[in-house]
């Protein structure tokens, strides 16, 4: 077996040292922080995703340079597996380790450890594919990470700029070329066609649908959605904003999914396009995440979010697998978190099971998979559906029985074609939704009105330590400090349709309260009084406790 090729990679490493005061972790967003000091961290993850395609002997990986919804002056990379997903999780720790060498030295001792103990095949070929969004600072970093692909002779491919939803479907689409489980051609127009086809079959003959606003939120999603618009000409007449992809400071500011989820309201550049009925929906900067919202007759703003899709899609999904005569033998489930709004878990588990999992995609993607179809979304807009293999196969040999199950079965299997299944993806699921409102001829108010959400609050403790709490049960019930979990039980029972979960983040010092009521004003303050306890348990100074904290 031959080496590392030692001298070419210190060749390289020692014009991307580490700042010595910075620690970098790999979490579920992979390496996110201030674009300007990550130079050395994505030149080692370049030499990282050549050494996890070695390991599984030489299929393609995928490196994506972005930090989605963050401010423009952040960046990040994370890296995506061979059928179009995350990471898996024990080569997070690799990334960490490798990122945070002190030296080059360090590095190299590091690396030798890693090839070591994955038992890398260092003679297997290593592929990878590239790719960025909009951001100023992504094409320094590019030059950095294929310093790391030329560091350990990686063949590397370069996706352009484009969506990270983009890059997970090129990298299925390379993986699978030429198998039974084809996903696709492997270029940016074979995404665009497999994406516009499916959607004119499953438009055909409905009522052709009012032009759509979508705000891009100056990201990388304005170039994949003027390019999409080409490939579905007059099917979909879609209305542009926020696209200056290239005027400084613009990307996700006061625009852009996050925005509308946060803030609950229009974009301030919508506001005049925006007219009673008018359906629109707001990507994020590397457009994966997709958020709904319409006006009504009185000009009221009223968002569709993650919960809403999932609804509407869910249901939509079982009704067409009930319809192909296909019930019995192809069950449909929904995943979600503890965020996810009372009422929606309401609404599906009285049509399909749902199951909640703690937060983070890959929690959610990998409990999808055990249903044939699994369908999740969490309340930010983040989701998809997933067909299983099998599924797909019996999609495809199955005999129906009648014209009405045979329609049914065609959206099915051109509905595995619309969504793309490795990841969220905004456009995608954004023609999924407009899909369902076609079929069903459900303008923003009819949709809007299959479930009422319950009012809800969610409050930010900070404290010193959120190590010290622990949760259980998909998150929903602390274990960890002793005793807290039982005031918060007392206080949620003084509340009609209460509501209320703790949990630590997982990126800073902060405790996070979600509350529910049947009321507004009853969600704040159960959420506020939750907070109360939350603060006097973290130690805090009671002369010192946050006003809004009620008593």
């Amino acid at each position: 077996m031959t080496g590392l090729p030692l001298d070419t990679i210190k060749g390289f490493s020692d014009a991307h040292p580490k700042p010595s005061e910075l620690h970098f972790q790999y979490g579920t967003a992979g390496f996110r922080t201030l674009g300007n000091t990550l130079d050395s961290v994505i030149f080692r993850v370049g030499i990282l995703a050549g050494l996890r395609s070695k390991k599984l002997d030489g299929r393609t990986i995928g490196v994506m340079v972005t930090a989605s919804h963050n401010p423009e002056q952040d960046n990040g990379v994370k890296l995506v597996d061979p059928r179009g997903e995350m990471l898996e999780t024990s080569w997070e720790a690799h990334a960490t380790v490798l990122a945070n060498a002190p030296t080059t030295d360090a590095l190299l001792e590091a690396l030798e450890v890693l090839v070591a103990s994955a038992k890398i095949d260092l003679s297997k070929p290593s592929r990878v594919v590239y790719a960025r969004d909009t951001r100023p600072s992504a094409p320094a970093l590019i030059s950095a990470l294929e310093d790391g692909f030329k560091a350990l002779g990686v063949e590397a491919r370069d996706g352009g700029v484009t969506t990270t939803p983009i890059l997970h479907y090129l990298v299925k689409a390379i993986n699978t070329k030429g198998t039974s489980e084809s996903y696709g051609e492997d270029s940016e127009d074979g995404y665009y066609t497999k994406l516009s086809e499916s959607f004119k079959k499953l438009i055909a003959g409905r009522t052709k649908p009012g032009p759509l606003v979508i705000d891009c939120a100056n990201g990388v999603g304005a170039h994949a959605a003027a390019k999409l618009a080409a490939y579905l000409g007059e099917t979909l007449p879609l209305i542009l904003e926020n696209t200056a992809t290239s005027t400084p400071g613009t990307l996700n500011d006061s625009c852009g999914a996050d925005y509308v989820k946060t803030l609950q309201k229009l974009p301030p550049n919508l506001v005049d396009t925006m007219k009673p009925g008018q359906r629109a929906c707001s990507l994020d900067g590397d457009a994966d995440r997709l958020m709904y919202y319409y006006l009504d007759e009185r000009g009221l703003f009223h968002m569709l979010d993650g919960d809403k899709i999932a609804a509407l899609v869910a249901a939509f999904i079982v009704e067409l697998v009930k319809l192909a005569g296909l019930d019995s033998e192809v069950k449909v489930g929904v995943v979600q978190t503890a965020y996810a709004n009372g009422a929606s878990t309401k609404y599906l588990a009285e049509r399909l099971p749902v199951k909640c999992v703690p937060t983070g995609v890959k929690h959610l993607h990998h409990a999808a998979e055990h249903y044939n179809i699994g369908v999740y979304f969490e309340a930010n807009g983040h989701g998809t559906v997933i067909f299983s293999q099998e599924t797909q196969e019996k999609l495809a040999k199955y005999e129906p029985s009648t014209p009405a199950q045979s329609t049914a079965l065609n959206h099915l299997i051109n509905l595995t074609q619309l969504i793309n299944q490795t990841v969220g993806d905004a456009l995608s699921d954004m023609l999924l939704v407009e899909v369902v409102l076609a079929h069903k001829s459900y303008s923003g108010v009819e949709w809007n009105s299959l479930y009422a959400d319950l009012p809800n609050r969610l409050v930010k403790v900070v404290v010193g330590d959120r190590n010290s709490f622990k949760t259980e049960d998909a998150e929903r019930r602390l274990v960890n400090p002793p005793g807290l979990q039982a005031k918060i039980d007392d206080l949620v029972q003084r509340y009609e349709g209460g509501r209320s979960f703790v949990r630590p983040s997982g990126t800073e010092d902060v405790v996070r309260v979600y509350a529910e009521a049947a009321v507004k004003a009853q969600a704040d303050e159960l959420a506020f009084r939750v907070a109360g306890l939350v603060y006097d348990e973290a130690g805090g100074d009671a002369s010192k406790r946050p006003k809004e904290f009620l008593p």
